[in-house]
């Protein structure tokens, strides 16, 4: 296989291919110089169609070569058609157009489809997040995540604490996260979407149930990738610096340069986020012991030992629309983080002194190229190669309150915990990882509107674990893990009925390979000796699946998707992860689900100046082996330091999506939207012919009910002439949920509120951004996964700047 890659990358950099078509961007202003947003730009006679964004950009990719003309169109410009003489890879055509009087009734205005409306109208059930509002504020990813329809982003505790993703009841490594198609994971638990700003992102995907050709994989409960920014019309320089309550500091920067004769590109970006989390915490599973062992609930105290700090580069070297490549890079990526654990998977016990350390250095390599020696034949191939090293330290002997103090004991004298550490016994645990993920993608477009592609993913660790505090001791400390994967998918996709149906029928081969290797220890004689023990296992299955898109009529569609979807176990899952305190299962087995989605779409409708559009999706999934963190069973044992991912059985999840947005001309948007979904458990018997006690029951530890609301208004020209003030306001209702097995009040997730405000100014230069953003206005009591309680209200100011024309 390795010579397989090394072979395709030496033809890649190697052969020079000279394309058929060509690329065509700029702006469109009026003759004033005003930016014309939302203007129609198309190639007369084909459907190759931009429209622009907030600045006038346009672009027009897969321009034949030859003599062209191109038709702008918008409400406030007067229409113009433009002769351009296609005759290399790039041009670069600013429009300046006459600003148009009044518009008459009789007026039509022809549309082209943005990139996040080709997207939902696909046919799968998916939702695109657009980050250019949030690029401004005080708003991390996640947070974009957590207030999209179907998703609910589970993070015990504040900035950096361990997040899981939830989408429609699949959770955890059920769905996939991705960077520009590459799975974050390969990157290390230093390189999150916390680390990410939405200033370095273009759009945010996120596919529920059945994935695109792209993004195949050992997936079953749908992906969220994350396009980071490329599509540049200029040259620019972005950089942000924010600070708020408990110490949060986050500072990102960005920038892009290509030289326009040549095509060499670079991108560069990095960011640094720390956080002292000190935030208050009252809630029902906050508690105080006092020395004769009476326990004082709902303790009003501040988290003391919960500090996150983490810093990212990304540097990323080549070419981008030249005659052998759409895009050809080289990069490098480092991540460092230092994370301060202030308890285990619940809030029962507070630790002092565990912390965890991550490096990451990546190296990666990007490739695409559409008409590859013939016309309708692409190529894209993406690689990451990673060495990541994780360091736990616990030696910390002493019990502590939630105070921050030692608890004594009844003469007055320290307590020490049972095992000499924070969390087991005392250790030194340093974890070294080399991974490597690579991603291959061969379609060809045989007929108009009729494609075929091959994917294929390869993905390999190999872990080592040693006990620092133990080196010398006998080898039963050592540990050798190593798992890798490879699936291969093969899509058809075809678009008939005057592109009105558009269909995607696809069939995946799954084949995984897990060792692990150890050391015990046996008397012989006199002389203890080690033992190695060794462990393989392989396994392989397959999946298939059809998605459907449909247009009734324009801006009317209906949506269908359909998957037998297998998902093979991390090797987080298998070999454990002591950094989240999640304990090894060597015997979990893949989980195999059955997914199916039905919904449909509606708009956006214009009436005047209102804009319309409604959503909705049911969905069902049939679970066998779900994987899934284990939640107690013992009402007397709930303090929880450790978990371990287990097959649940058979688990079944029926629910239902909706999202309602309204616009009002370009100043006032609104949006609300709900999920609401059973997740049972559906083994009635166990091996054994045994009834199952919680047959039929809810699964334990998930949010099956949220709604989501927001609004966005716009005021132009405020305080000073060219300037833009944007108001904000969000709202998330989680209803209560159970944290057990057991169906007991005291261990139910309460119902939670919670509510932020915010403000962002642009100054008349739009270069410079400053906003506000107030995060859980009324001190609102939320919790997340585990019952751990979040942040309360926190302020927090944040300056952008950007730098262009260089």
């Amino acid at each position: 296989m390795k010579h397989f890659y090394l072979t395709l990358l030496f033809l890649l950099t190697c052969t020079l291919v000279f394309g058929q078509t060509a690329t065509i961007r700029g702006k469109v202003q009026s003759t004033g110089g005003k930016a014309i947003a939302k203007a129609t730009v198309r190639l007369e006679g084909t459907k190759i169609v931009s429209v622009t964004n907030e600045d006038g950009g346009y672009e027009l990719k897969e321009v034949p070569y030859g003599q062209q003309h191109i038709v702008v169109t918008s409400v406030e410009i007067n229409p113009k058609r433009l002769p351009v003489l296609v005759d290399s890879r790039m041009h670069v055509l600013p429009i300046a157009l006459e600003l148009r009087g009044d518009i008459g009734l009789e007026e039509v205005r022809v549309e082209g489809k943005t990139e996040k409306r080709k997207i939902e109208t696909s046919g799968f059930a998916v939702n695109v997040i657009e980050t250019q509002e949030a690029a401004t504020r005080n708003v991390q990813t996640n947070e974009l995540l957590d207030r999209t329809v179907g998703v609910r982003v589970r993070q015990s505790g504040g900035v950096g604490a361990e997040v899981q993703y939830n989408l429609n009841g699949m959770t955890g490594r059920s769905v996939g996260i991705f960077v520009d198609g590459i799975e974050i994971s390969t990157y290390g638990a230093s390189f999150n979407l916390n680390n990410i700003p939405p200033a370095m992102i273009e759009r945010i995907e996120v596919y529920k149930g059945v994935l695109p050709a792209h993004l195949s994989g050992d997936l079953l409960g749908g992906a969220i990738n994350i396009v980071l920014n490329k599509r540049n019309v200029k040259n620019n320089l972005n950089a942000s610096l924010s600070y708020g309550s408990f110490n949060t500091t986050q500072a990102d920067v960005s920038g892009f340069y290509r030289d326009q004769k040549t095509g060499f590109t670079t991108r560069i970006s990095g960011a640094f986020l720390n956080s002292d989390n000190d935030y208050e915490i009252w809630g029902k599973f906050s508690k105080y012991i006092e020395p004769n062992g009476v326990v004082r609930r709902n303790f009003r105290t501040k988290r003391f030992f919960d500090g996150y700090r983490s810093a990212t580069a990304r540097f990323e070297f080549g070419f981008s629309d030249v005659k052998w490549a759409d895009s050809f890079f080289l990069g490098y990526n480092f991540s460092d983080v230092y994370n301060e654990i202030q308890h285990g998977q619940t809030m029962g016990t507070p630790y002092m002194g565990r912390t965890s350390q991550g490096q990451a250095n990546a190296l990666n390599l990007h490739y695409n190229k559409r008409d590859l020696f013939v016309k309708g034949l692409s190529l894209n191939v993406n690689g990451v190669y990673s060495f990541r090293n994780t360091a736990i330290l616990d030696t910390v002997p002493w019990a502590y309150n939630w105070d921050g103090a030692i608890r004594l004991d009844l003469n007055g004298k320290p307590l020490k915990t049972l095992t000499g550490a924070q969390q087991g016994k005392p250790t030194h645990i340093d974890i070294d990882r080399q991974v490597a993920n690579i991603r291959s993608n061969l379609a060809y477009e045989f007929i108009k509107g009729h494609r075929l592609s091959a994917n294929h993913v390869f993905y390999t660790v190999d872990r080592k674990d040693t006990d620092l505090l133990n080196v010398v001791a006998a080898q039963e400390f050592r540990s050798k893990n190593n798992l890798s994967k490879n699936v291969f998918s093969f899509n058809y996709e075809a678009s008939t009925l005057n592109d009105r149906l558009l269909t995607n029928l696809f069939y995946k081969l799954y084949q995984q390979t897990i060792g692990n290797t150890w050391y015990t220890s046996a008397q012989v004689g006199q002389q203890a000796v080690a033992v190695k023990e060794e462990v393989r296992d392989a396994r392989t299955n397959s999946g298939y699946g059809l998605s459907v898109s449909y247009a009734i009529i324009p801006k009317v569609y209906l949506l269908t998707s359909a998957e037998r979807a297998v998902r093979m176990p991390a090797d987080s899952e298998t070999f454990g992860s002591p950094e989240d305190n999640v304990l090894s299962n060597f015997s979990i087995k893949p989980e195999v689900s059955d997914n199916y989605n039905a919904g449909f779409r509606l708009g956006m409708y214009e009436f005047g100046n209102h804009r319309l559009s409604l959503s909705g999706n049911a969905f069902w999934r049939n679970i066998k082996d779900r994987i899934m963190p284990k939640a107690n069973e013992n009402i007397s044992a709930q303090e929880i330091e450790v978990t371990q991912f287990i097959n649940l059985g058979r688990a079944q999840t029926l629910g239902f999506e909706g999202e309602f947005t309204y616009g009002y001309k370009n100043k006032l948007t609104a949006m609300v939207n709900f999920s609401k979904f059973n997740s049972l458990f559906k083994q009635q018997y166990d091996d054994e012919g045994r009834e199952m006690t919680y047959y039929n029951k809810q699964v334990p530890n998930e949010p099956f009910f949220t709604i989501n609301g927001n609004v966005h208004y716009r005021f132009e020209n405020l305080i000073q002439r060219n300037s833009q003030l944007n108001m904000f306001y969000t709202v998330g209702y989680v209803a209560p949920f159970r944290t057990i097995w057991p169906e007991t009040d005291w261990f139910i997730t309460p119902r939670q509120w919670a509510q932020n405000i915010g403000a962002s100014y642009t100054f008349p230069s739009r270069r410079l951004i400053a906003s506000v953003d107030v995060k859980n206005l009324f001190n609102a009591e939320v919790y997340d996964n585990f019952g751990v309680q979040k942040p309360g209200r926190g302020y927090y100011l944040k300056l952008s700047y950007s730098l262009f024309k260089f």
